[in-house]
């Protein structure tokens, strides 16, 4: 299920695909639309019989005509019903799907994709734009079908009286220029509301997300006129918006009822001078007025159809992006992996900036203890992404186990290297649920296991439910050294051959962080361990330490050999020292 590839199709065209099976529901619900717009047509012709031949000719019997109108209406009544429940559930359907398929392309974007965009942006186009589309695909197809019993009623109406029929359709050139003009006004307009609406998305989704920030430099002040700025270009926009609707809308409703004055003078003429019946003047009364339904609601539709269109736009540009880290034709699984990492001439940097890595060449053996030291900057974390494959490199090659990652599957890879980052993310879960996200079937003996390896039992215990207890907003209730440890206790049920920690104990004591990887080494012998290290405690727990800088490796050796032989290490650990809070 995905939409249509080719950006050169029409939108709807673009989304047809993603109704799968439910074309022919589709199909039959419209038919059904038809067919009781159609039974409304028909309603003012049996009333013009009725009063030409059972009220003023009395040559047929009333009862017959009042019998063909309750039929009429009680199968449009049921007919409408069943098409309209019919129609609103496709549309439901449509919607989530959409949803889904968002969702789902939006976990297979790389990373390069989420530095650049920002995440408010996506999060409008996932609710407010998918609504958008799905309330036009209600609501479309009906005044498209209120088109088609038109043109039905047109004949009806022509057969008649030709004239009476030319006088009633005086002002549809008049609408048809209307409705394009406003059209063409409301398209860029819709793109803009959209836009602004997903601006004010971003702003409030950063302050949740940084209110820490936010009041530690007491900025709330500036960020609520920031808002106010973004709602009031939104306020402008709608503004323009609905300034447009309401300057060319009631033209559109109103220039039909024209039609029906027309009707009136020239047909109360011809029925004076007995050129028609007052049966067919009735009738034709109740055909302007079914007219005027189509345009009655044409403004409307023509709003949500250039809103649907210019958020179906924004949907695209987010499906239509392709992940530049995928498996490649042909990868393969890593079954079973023994560790060995490697990371051949490497070249690597982010987006169009400049690289990060200029040649970087390093070897780990299985079972090896590596701690990666230098100066911030240097691309100490761009090394840990790069072994778990979030990245592409430019040039030269990651190895695990002598095979080159882009070889193997995303999934493989992710399994056997686990990555922690120095900034863990919770999720407004419990404890166990959070540790258990690696592995959701894990039982509950692994899972606490997990959590005493990473010296986290003791605070989950005093929590108030244990570790059933509900976490709050990205586990800001913890404090920075237990939300790291929760997250090492989610990596260690995991398991993986290879474990990457990126600065992810900078906030726990080094006796503890001593104890976590006495834990490492019990849980799996040779074990592949790589620390992305600033402090000398984490630093001694390694049985090398490589020396970055300029990203490349300069230096290499055990932590006694460094600090004897190499100035550029004893700086970085100054300096490293004096960053450390006392």
């Amino acid at each position: 299920m995905s939409i249509h590839p080719d950006p050169a199709l029409g939108w709807f065209r673009r989304l047809w695909p993603v109704l799968g099976g439910e074309r022919a529901r589709f199909s039959v619900a419209l038919s059904g639309a038809l067919v009781a717009m159609i039974a409304g047509t028909l309603l003012p012709r049996v009333s013009m019989d009725a009063i030409d031949r059972a009220l003023i000719a009395r040559d047929a019997p009333l009862a017959r005509y009042l019998w063909i109108l309750v039929g009429l209406a009680v199968g449009r009544a049921v007919v409408t019903f069943a098409y309209r429940r019919t129609l609103f559930g496709i549309a439901y359907r449509l919607e989530e799907r959409l949803r889904l398929l968002m969702h789902e392309h939006l976990t297979r974007l790389s990373f390069a994709f989420y530095d650049r965009v920002q995440s408010g942006q996506l999060i409008s186009r996932a609710n407010s734009d998918i609504r958008s589309v799905q309330m036009f695909t209600t609501f479309a197809p009906l005044l498209g079908l209120q088109v088609a019993s038109l043109a039905v009623a047109l004949v009806l109406m022509l057969s008649i009286h030709v004239g009476l029929t030319l006088a009633a359709l005086t002002t549809l050139p008049i609408t048809y220029a209307v409705g394009h003009h406003l059209r063409n006004q409301l398209f860029p307009l819709s793109w803009i509301v959209q836009g602004r609406a997903a601006e004010i998305a971003t702003i409030v989704d950063e302050n949740i997300q940084g209110a820490r920030v936010v009041k530690g430099f007491a900025a709330e002040d500036r960020e609520l006129r920031s808002l106010a700025r973004a709602a009031q270009r939104l306020r402008w926009a709608n503004l323009a918006q609905n300034s447009s609707r309401a300057r060319w809308g009631p033209l559109l409703e109103n220039l039909p009822r024209i039609g029906l004055v027309v009707v009136l003078v020239y047909g109360g003429h011809l029925a004076i001078d007995g050129e028609v019946t007052v049966g067919a003047l009735v009738a034709f009364n109740a055909y302007v007025v079914l007219l005027q339904a189509p345009f009655r609601f044409l403004a409307t539709i023509l709003i949500l159809g250039q809103r649907a269109k210019a958020s179906a736009g924004r949907i695209y540009e987010v499906l239509d992006e392709a992940p530049t880290v995928q498996d490649r034709p042909g990868a393969v699984d890593l079954v079973e992996a023994h560790g060995r990492v490697e990371l051949r001439s490497v070249r690597f940097g982010y987006g169009d900036h400049d690289d990060v890595l200029r040649g970087f060449d390093l070897v780990i053996e299985p079972g090896e203890t590596v701690a990666i030291v230098g100066r911030t900057g240097c691309g100490k974390s761009t090394v840990a992404r790069a072994i778990a494959r979030f990245y592409d490199v430019r040039d030269g090659a990651v190895l695990l186990d002598g095979r080159d990652v882009r070889d193997l599957t995303l999934d493989s890879v992710r399994h056997h290297v686990g990555l922690v980052l120095d900034e863990p993310f919770l999720f407004s879960a419990s404890v166990r649920d959070n540790v258990a996200f690696a592995r959701p079937d894990a039982p509950d003996g692994e899972i606490a296991a997990a959590i005493a390896d990473a010296q986290a039992s003791t605070f989950v215990a005093e929590l108030p439910e244990g570790d059933r207890t509900v976490l709050g907003e990205r586990g800001y209730d913890l404090s920075g050294g237990q939300r790291q440890r929760l997250s090492i206790a989610r990596t260690l049920l995991a398991d993986p051959t290879v474990l990457v920690l990126d600065d992810a104990t900078s906030a726990i004591d080094a006796r503890v962080e001593e104890a976590i990887h006495e834990a490492l080494h019990r849980r799996r012998a040779g074990r592949t361990t790589v620390l992305i290290a600033h402090r000398l405690s984490t630093i001694l727990l390694a049985d090398r330490v490589v020396l970055i800088d300029a990203g490349q490796v300069v230096a290499e050796g055990t932590h006694a050999e460094l600090l004897a032989r190499e100035p550029r290490y004893a700086e970085v650990l100054a300096r490293a020292e004096e960053a450390t809070p006392s």
